[in-house]
Formats: C-alpha cells, structure tokens, sequence
C-alpha cells in the first residue's frame, strides 16, 4: 500500500509545477502551444489535488511504519513544492495593483519627465500613467471622463493596452494569472475565463473568442503629454512598491535589467523596438530604428495612408491619417509641415482653417511581440 504514497506525492508535486509551468515564464513554457493544457490544468485542479492527495493519504500509514525519515522527506518535499508554485511564483503573488492610486497635477508631480507614459483623453479629462510603475502592476484600475478604465502593461512584450473592464456591457474584475508567449493574461472573476493583454482576447474559457473594448492610448514622454495636455494628472508612484518601481527605472530606455525584458538594438531581433499598426484588418510593423533614422514615413495601409512622425527626442512616435491630397511631409524640429500647412506634433493645426490631423492607434512593442499576435503582418 505504500507505492500509493509515492505515487501520489510524486504526481502531486509534478502536479503543482506543471499548473505554474505552463503559464509562466520558466525555460521552454512559453515557446509551446500549450495553453488549452494549461488551462485544463488550471480549472481542474482542486480534482488532481483532492486524487492525488487521497493517494497519498492511502499510503501514509503504510509508508511511514517502512521509513519515517523518507516518508517525512517527502511530504516536506511536496510541501515545498505547492508553496513556491503557488505562494511564490504565481503572477498574483509576485506582481499586485496600488494600495493607493495617487495622480498629482504638474505642480505637485514627482515623475521626470522625460520618463514614458500611456496617456488618456476621455471627455476632456487627460491622465498619464508611467510605464515604469505600469510594468511593475501589470493593470490599474482608474476613472477618466467618468469612464471606468483599465490601464494594462507587459513588459515581456513591451505592449500597453487601456481596456473597459466590462464583458458585454457588465462591468468585471480581473486579475493576473499568467502569460502565453511571453504576454500577459488576466483572468475575469465570473466565467474564469482568460484574456491576452496584448490583444483583449479572450483565449480560453467559457467567453473565448470574445474582445474587451480598447480605449485609445497614446505612449509618449510625459514631457511630450505635457505639452500636448497641461492640465493632465499624472500617476505617482506608491511608496510600498519603491524597490519594485526600482527595477524597472532604466525600462523605458530599453535597459531591462532582466533577459525577458531587455531590448536587441538591432533591426527586426526578437526584442527590438517596432511600431505595430492594424487598418481593416491588414497588420504591418514598423522598424523603430528606421522611424528614428527618417523621422516622417508615409505609407498606404488597409486602403489608408498614413503618416508616421517621431518627436525630436526620438522617444515618441505619432501616427496619423493624411488628409486626401496633400503631398509630401516634413518635420522642423517638432512642427509637422505638408506644404504651406503646419501642425503641432500632437495634430493640432497651426496654420488657419487647417483640419486637425486624425490620430490612428498605434502600439509600441517588442517584434517578437507584435509577430506573435499579427500573424499576417508585414514589414515596412
């Protein structure tokens, strides 16, 4: 009888590291098309759990007159193993949303400025939220406008998404519960089901195939936001995550201290920098390092053209509608000239009776990222 204590500690521990494998960044998991096993594993395991534990607890008694000492052995084992997989490298106990959301006007802000952000403008109110603390929380849940929002960030695909947290119209909670190809995953309270941070998608459980509204967001320095947005709120850090907030405060730059979230200076490398775009359903990436050489690139995509511009700083990039007929663009310093007509670099005229450029959402992400997501894309 004691072989079912074995065999059911074994099957437990390797249990418990599977059901975190599959779902975190841990060598080789995230290059697998496991998630539908993954997930299987997830929801079903309170089953192999309550199996495998009634296999042990067969065997116990058996297994401890034989040898108390390995018996011991390996229930502390097992032990270890359950609390690491799931106290210690769980992504909702290594990564938490603020204790207390704080945004400052400009005179009160502790944020430099040439640090990143994903801006907001909904109904006239503008925030901005800084990558290096986004990075860190992975979401935080805000109101801008009167608009519930949920401010998203990967840093192993370098992606920022906003997202209204409702599922058809009803409002919903989330949580961290993992990654799949080096994306983060959020988990809805009610079904259980699983959402890639990267695209909205519901990718497995009851609600797959359906998408989180997308709320627009522009990534700038919160230098450029200023500019653009003077009276916008801006988040502060929470001083209970200052060393976590730490780790990440030569991110923006592209020097991740981590092998997952460094940058490849060089064109087209798994990490390397692109700006991602999606018209009608036709995706293309833009290398980061071409935008930086050329600072304005005009293309067609989906049937639209489209005008790219990189800010002198070369650290944020705008994309916008051209306007039917104009002919070539420029930029002197931070003014975006088409001929005899001027805007700044936010699309605001300059020039009299000129129409606003119309802003087109773009991402900035790592390639591997972007490729990963966009099947069908191409390269400028």
């Amino acid at each position: 009888m004691k072989v079912f204590f074995y065999f059911g500690v074994i099957l437990l521990g390797l249990f418990e590291i599977a059901n975190v494998y599959f779902i975190m960044p841990l060598p080789g998991s995230q290059r697998m098309d496991t998630l539908p096993i993954a997930y299987f594993l997830y929801t079903n395991r309170w089953v192999f759990r309550i199996a495998f534990g009634l296999c042990t607890l067969i065997g116990l008694f058996p297994a401890w007159r034989a040898s108390k000492w390995i018996t011991l052995a390996c229930l502390a084992a097992t032990g270890f193993i359950a609390y690491q997989f799931n106290f210690v490298m769980s992504a909702d106990k290594m990564f938490y949303q603020p204790r207390t959301l704080r945004l400052a006007a400009t005179d009160e802000n502790k944020v430099a400025l040439d640090k990143l952000v994903l801006g907001l403008e909904i109904n006239g109110a503008t925030k901005a939220y800084p990558i290096q603390y986004l990075g860190y929380h992975h979401q935080v849940l805000d109101t801008v406008g009167g608009k519930q929002v949920m401010v998203t960030y990967c840093t192993v695909c370098r992606t920022g998404r906003v997202y209204a947290p409702e599922i058809d119209g009803k409002p919903a909670q989330f949580r961290l519960v993992g990654m799949d190809h080096f994306n983060a995953m959020f988990e809805d309270a009610d079904t259980r089901s699983w959402w890639r941070q990267g695209t909205g998608e519901a990718v497995a459980g009851p609600l797959k195939g359906k998408v989180l509204p997308e709320i627009f967001t522009t990534q700038t320095t919160l230098q450029q936001w200023l500019g653009m947005h003077p009276g916008s709120l801006i988040m502060q850090a929470d001083t209970l995550f200052k060393a976590d907030y730490a780790d990440l405060d030569t991110y923006d730059v592209g020097l991740g201290r981590g092998k997952l979230t460094g940058t490849d200076t060089i064109s087209w490398k798994d990490k390397a920098w692109v700006v991602g775009i999606e018209q009608n359903n036709i995706a293309r990436a833009y290398d980061w390092n071409r935008i930086k050489k050329d600072r304005v690139i005009l293309d067609t995509l989906g049937g639209q053209r489209l005008l790219l511009v990189m800010s002198a700083d070369q650290k944020s990039c705008y994309v916008y509608e051209c306007p039917a007929g104009d002919g070539m663009f420029a930029l002197q310093n931070d003014t975006i000239v088409g001929g005899n007509l001027f805007w700044h670099l936010s699309g605001a005229p300059i020039t009299p009776q000129t129409p606003a450029l119309k802003p087109v959402q773009a991402y900035q992400e790592f390639w591997h990222s972007w490729r990963s997501f966009h099947s069908n894309t191409t390269q400028y």
